[in-house]
Formats: C-alpha cells, structure tokens, sequence
C-alpha cells in the first residue's frame, strides 16, 4: 500500500469512529430528548387526572371513591375532531392518538379505565414502589406510560394509576434519523477517503521529487540537490538534511579520493626509490663500502615508509572510533622540559636555539601518551620548517582555570588562505608536494584528531616571511574520575 493510500486509510477509520461515535451520542440524545418530553407530558396528564377524580396517591380512600376518570372532560381539544368515529368504532379500532387513563388494584386487576381504552387494557408491572416510566405495544403501536403507586393513609399499597400516551410519531422521526445516519455514513466515509487521498498526495508531491533526485545521484554525481519546498516546513527540513548530508559525502568521496591519490604517492615513492636501488646493485659487482651505503639509504627509505604506515593506521583508528584517551592530571610544563631535552640535537644541527618561558601550577587534563605526540609534531614541524641560526620559543601561561600553550617559530609562514587546510592529510603548504624535509603532511591531522580526542583547542597564526604560532589551550584543573 502506498503512502497516500496509508495516511488516507488511516484517516479514514479514525474519523469514520468518530464519526459513528458522535451519530451514536446524537441518536441517544434525542431519544433522551424525545421520551423527556412524552414524560413531561404524561406527568401534566397524571395531575389533572388525580385533580378531576379526586385520587390522592399518598392518602387513597379506595375505588369506591372515585368520581371519574374519564379523559373526555379534560382532553376534548385533543378529540372533537374525531369523537364522533371513535364512538362508532369503539369496538373495531382504538385511537391511538390520545391519552389512555386506566386504575388496576394492586393485583393487576383492571377497576377502572378511560373509553379510549375500549376493550384494551393498558401493561401492568407489579410490586413497583414508585412511580416509572417506561415503553409497551399497545395495539400495533408503542405507548409511552407511567405506572403511579396508589398508597392509603396506612402506607399500603392497594392499586395503581396508569397512563398513557401514543409515541408513534417520534418512533416515525427516530427511525428516520436512523435511517439517515444508517446512509449518510458510508457516503461521508468515501468521500473522506477520496479527498483526504487526493490531500495526502497533494502534501507528499515534494517527497516524490527527492524521491526522484536521490534515484539520480551516484557515487561519480553528487552534486545534485533536492529543490527546497516553497514552504518552510517538514518536508522542508528534510530536503535541507539530505542535501547537507549529500553535501558531507562529497565532500567525504572528495577527501577519500585525495587521501587515496596522496597515499598511494608517497608509499610509491620509497618502494620506488629502493627497487631502483636494489636493481642497480644487482647489475654488477661493487664494492663493500658502496654496498653499505646504498643498504643503509634504502633502509632509511623503508624506515620512511613504516613511519608513513604507522600514521596512516593512527589516523584510521581516530576515524573508527577506536582510540580511547586515558585522562589523568599532568604537568604540562615537565612534558615541555622533557621534549626540548629530545628536540635539542636536531635543533643544534641547524643552530636553531629554543627558549622556554614557563610558569608554575600547569597542570591540565590529558592523555600523556597522546600529549606527548601532539608537542613532538608540533616542535618537529617547527624544527623542519625553520631557518638556520633561527629561533623557537615555546611559552606556557595561565589564564583563567586554562593552560595555554604557544610555539613559534621563524620559518617562511603560510599564506592566510592556506591556514584551514593545514590539518588536512597529505597537505603541504608547498605546491609541488615536496618531501624532502621529510615529512608526509599527516603529522598536523595527527596534531588536530589527538587534540579533539582530549578536548584541546588548536588554533594557528602565521605571517609569510615572519614565523607560524601553534597555540594549544587546554583546561586547568582535576580531571573527572
């Protein structure tokens, strides 16, 4: 089934409840309405009764002492019209369309009863301590009656006043009610269903078109998107999420298809340096010293290429989310010492002079191991990309419940445009992808993902031709056991 037809299904057999529901009530309503009216008339008709046959219902002085109580007296507006037929089909037909007046004793037995009556006698229902009222076949009709204790001065019981009334009329007008209600709601139900499908098909018109747009996207086409609905609405907002979740996988495939291209050269690269190598020496003799020097190239090669390996696997238990940071207090300015004393021979090398401007009470929350790793990317790539007989300065201050920690260096510095892509993998600022400071452009992803992981910001200033700021905040205090 369809999700037009669904919605208008499911609409459907909601509101044709409800709508049997409120049919129903209706129906019990003027029926309520209806009999209310026949009691309040039979209830005006029990008093002129009692008043013109002088009963009494709580002081009953005996059969004997009723006058009369004929209905002639006190309802000829009702039957002047008609007395003349019903006197001379007394005996063949009952008018049912007056008052019946009839006095039974308290065992049934009829003692009196109004001419209307005839030959008929009114229901009877036994041991009824007050008065009710309720419905009986009285010929080929129903009346409406009320049945009234008739009590003597001692409390007993000794017979009861009924009266009646014809309800042909409002069965007429209930049974038409029904009726319609009976017709009308099928018809109301299928022209429900019929136009709350042509609403749900109207309402699910934008579904359809991204519905369509998904079906033409592919891996090697994404760059179409679902055209927004005129309204802002549900259907709305889901077309913006797809087209931003469109959006993140091109943006994905994009970097994928970068990262594969990038990894695929730089693992290339030394395979191709050493199989070169090797094929050279396998061409004729050489000598000892030469075989030396060239193993020992292509073991550094391969050393390169196990580094680059190791990245790469790093970085891919970031992404699957399975690196999991032990956080524990540590000082900041002690990892600081301990890196500068690593860094310090190949900063002598190129006679660069690192400074440290530290100040007490650095302890933050971090990982060790991966703190560790962040400081030595960072001092490395400044080491790399400074220039001779320069300096590095690393300074740590607090400022507020952070540690905030700045390394500069007097390098080349990188353009302003190319400062967002820096910690993207296998990015080098230098256009023409060169390695030869020996680097893969992983180690500031690594830097960026390790900082995330414990919740460290890193942000980075540069000035061409003036140095690069790597600035690391972190927040002070006992970590959260």
């Amino acid at each position: 089934m369809s999700l037009r037809n669904r919605i208008a299904f499911y609409y459907t057999i909601m509101t044709a409840f409800l709508i049997a529901l409120v049919f129903i009530i209706l129906y019990i309503m003027v029926e309520k309405i209806v009999y209310r009216q026949f009691d309040d008339e039979i209830r005006k008709e029990i008093l002129e009764v009692l008043s013109d046959s002088q009963i009494s219902t709580d002081n009953f002085q005996g059969f004997a002492s009723i006058q009369n109580i004929d209905d002639d007296d006190h309802d000829k507006h009702r039957e002047n019209d008609n007395d003349n037929d019903n006197k001379t089909n007394n005996n063949k037909k009952i008018n049912v369309d007056t008052e019946f007046i009839q006095l039974v004793n308290s065992a049934g037995q009829v003692m009196n009863k109004s001419a209307s009556l005839s030959w008929c006698v009114l229901a009877f229902q036994p041991n009824q301590t007050g008065t009710t009222y309720f419905n009986s076949n009285f010929g080929d009709s129903m009346v409406r009656q009320a049945q009234v204790p008739l009590v003597n001065n001692k409390g007993i019981t000794e017979g009861y006043l009924i009266v009646a009334v014809p309800v042909k009329n409002a069965l007429i007008v209930l049974h038409d009610l029904q009726e319609i209600f009976f017709f009308s709601f099928p018809i109301i139900i299928l022209t429900l269903f019929i136009l709350t499908r042509l609403i749900a098909g109207k309402s699910i018109d934008p579904i359809e078109k991204v519905i369509a747009t998904a079906e033409k996207m592919t891996q090697t086409n994404l760059d179409h998107r679902i055209p927004l609905p005129y309204h802002h609405d549900e259907l709305y907002r889901l077309s913006v999420t797809i087209n931003a979740l469109v959006t993140r996988m091109q943006d994905a495939f994009q970097r994928e298809k970068h990262f594969t291209a990038d990894a695929s050269h730089e693992l290339k690269t030394p395979l191709a340096i050493v199989k070169g190598t090797l094929e050279v020496l396998i061409r004729k003799p050489r000598e000892r010293e030469h075989y030396e020097a060239r193993i020992q190239f292509c073991l550094k090669e391969l050393n390169r290429m196990a580094k680059l390996i190791d990245q790469l696997l790093m970085l891919a238990r970031y992404e699957s989310s399975k690196m999991n940071p032990h956080i524990e207090k540590v000082e900041l300015s002690q990892h600081i010492e301990r890196l500068i004393e690593r860094m310090l021979p190949s900063a002598t090398t190129k006679e660069i002079a690192i400074t440290s401007d530290q100040t007490e009470n650095t302890w933050i929350s971090a990982d060790p191991g991966m703190l560790d790793m962040i400081l030595d990317n960072i001092l490395s790539n400044a080491i790399k990309y400074s220039p001779n007989n320069s300096t590095i300065a690393i300074a740590v201050k607090r400022k507020a419940n952070t540690i905030i920690c700045s390394i500069s260096n007097q390098g080349a510095g990188i353009p302003e445009e190319k400062l967002n892509a820096i910690f993207e993998r296998f990015y080098r600022v230098d256009e023409s992808r060169n390695s030869g400071t020996g680097g893969f452009g992983l180690g500031l992803s690594i830097v960026k993902k390790l900082a995330d992981l414990q919740k460290i910001e890193v942000s980075v200033t540069s000035e061409t031709s003036k140095g690069t700021t790597f600035t690391l905040t972190c927040q002070a205090g006992e970590v959260n056991r």
